[in-house]
């Protein structure tokens, strides 16, 4: 009789563990999963966050390749200060003008090879398709790089006004009709930096 009592009693202590077991194993289930699901919601947020970051519509197209050909005459006239320029101060502006805008234009390739967009060719000579307003003319980029001291600082100042201004246009377009935030980024850094450059060149010119 006992022997049957202790063996009822093994049993129901077996199979009472037995329920314990499965109830810690779904609660380890249940624990593992959230976690598990956990990580991957901790960093979900931030794929529709890159998503929308990547996201670029037709204006960021055209503000890239619009402002590539546009910085690469501005790098272009600034180089021709070095040798030309007669004032220390037009010298001085080239060269924060060449080291401005040559990285852009590394940047603003970059976005459009990443978007599957053409970059426009070194020399490309019809850039208004692109909205680059203050383009200079062949002959005006002949002129200037005749001249030298005094004639060349007016000719730099007043043909470098007229640039950025075209430039300060296009980035506030940009600012108004892009979707892609870096490139609005860079826009609003043009704007702010390219106004207080055409003040300053305004100044040396006597207009201010």
């Amino acid at each position: 009789m006992n022997s049957k009592r202790s063996r009822i009693r093994r049993a129901a202590a077996v199979t009472a563990a037995a329920a314990t077991a499965l109830v810690l194993a779904a609660c380890g289930t249940a624990d593992d999963g959230p976690a598990g699901h956990g990580g991957h919601t901790a960093t979900s947020p931030s794929a529709p966050a890159a998503a929308s970051q990547g996201r670029h519509n037709a204006a960021d197209v055209a503000f890239a390749k619009g402002m590539i050909p546009h910085h690469r005459q501005a790098v272009r006239m600034a180089g021709l200060a070095p040798g030309r320029a007669g004032s220390a101060e037009v010298r001085e502006l080239a060269e924060d003008i060449r080291k401005a805008q040559g990285p852009e234009i590394g940047t603003l390739s970059g976005w459009l090879t990443s978007w599957g967009e053409e970059v426009p060719a070194e020399g490309a000579a019809d850039h208004s398709a692109h909205g680059a307003d203050g383009m200079m003319t062949a002959g005006q980029m002949d002129a200037l790089e005749d001249s030298s001291g005094a004639a060349f600082d007016t000719a730099f100042l007043e043909m470098m006004i007229e640039h950025h201004e075209g430039a300060v246009a296009m980035a506030r377009t940009e600012r108004a009709d892009g979707a892609y935030g870096p490139a609005k980024k860079m826009a609003d850094a043009i704007i702010a930096s390219q106004t207080a450059e055409i003040a300053r060149m305004n100044k040396l010119l006597g207009r201010d």
